[in-house]
């Protein structure tokens, strides 16, 4: 793993629709009950509602209570759905987890961390971490002639300051021996520390940070 200081200077919303959705229905539901009702108290005796027209009313009252019963269902289904996404999630606690995102999280228990992979060998590498603003905070130089790699960095600035806890960036730019650029895949790493689920979505808490359970690349034992 290469480690990165000042002297080596050179990263389900669908459940959340699911009840606004049911809440509208609802609503719809209640109002239009109200006014079928109302309609058929205040009309007129001499003139009363056409049965046919009073039948096409009742079909919409039923299609209106089907929706909202449909919606129901669906945010219950939604709703087991996320226990059961986060109640495997979180046999993740305490492993290693890479995500699909360049970013990871630097927080006072642990350093930002990534891993990176070079499409084939490159001649030179460079490494640069960014805040979340796209602020350069750190650049350096890493060993060439690795197929693939790990960057660590503890927040320790060319000033002796040290960064604040967030989410960082990195991105490396790989060079072969002619100076032609190479692709690299840059991936977020970090321990899991718990798992949370907000809005239907599940979540991985990692240095700090939420990340999301769709981003997840792969697990390995705690290190």
């Amino acid at each position: 793993m290469t480690s990165i200081a000042s002297t080596d200077l050179g990263s389900q919303g669908l459940l959340a629709s699911a009840a606004k959705a049911g809440g509208t229905s609802s609503t719809d539901f209640n109002m239009f009950l109200k006014l079928l009702t109302t309609q058929m108290q205040n009309q007129d005796p001499l003139d009363p509602m056409d049965t046919s027209e009073y039948t096409q009313q009742l079909v919409q009252y039923s299609q209106v209570e089907q929706s909202v019963q449909q919606n129901k269902s669906l945010k219950e289904i939604l709703e087991r759905i996320s226990a059961q996404d986060m109640a495997q999630a979180s046999a993740f606690i305490g492993r290693e987890a890479r995500f699909s995102s360049p970013v990871s999280g630097l927080d006072a228990s642990a350093p930002a961390s990534w891993a990176f992979k070079p499409d084939r060998t490159p001649a030179s590498l460079v490494a640069t971490i960014t805040d979340a603003a796209g602020r350069e905070m750190q650049r350096a130089n890493l060993e060439p002639g690795t197929s693939d790699g790990r960057v660590s960095w503890d927040g320790l600035l060319a000033n002796g300051q040290q960064a604040p806890s967030g989410a960082y960036s990195l991105s490396i730019t790989a060079l072969d021996a002619a100076g032609n650029p190479i692709p690299v895949t840059v991936q977020g790493t970090g321990i899991v520390r718990d798992v949370v689920t907000e809005g239907g979505a599940v979540s991985l808490g990692v240095n700090g940070l939420r990340m999301p359970l769709q981003s997840l690349v792969g697990v390995a034992a705690g290190i």
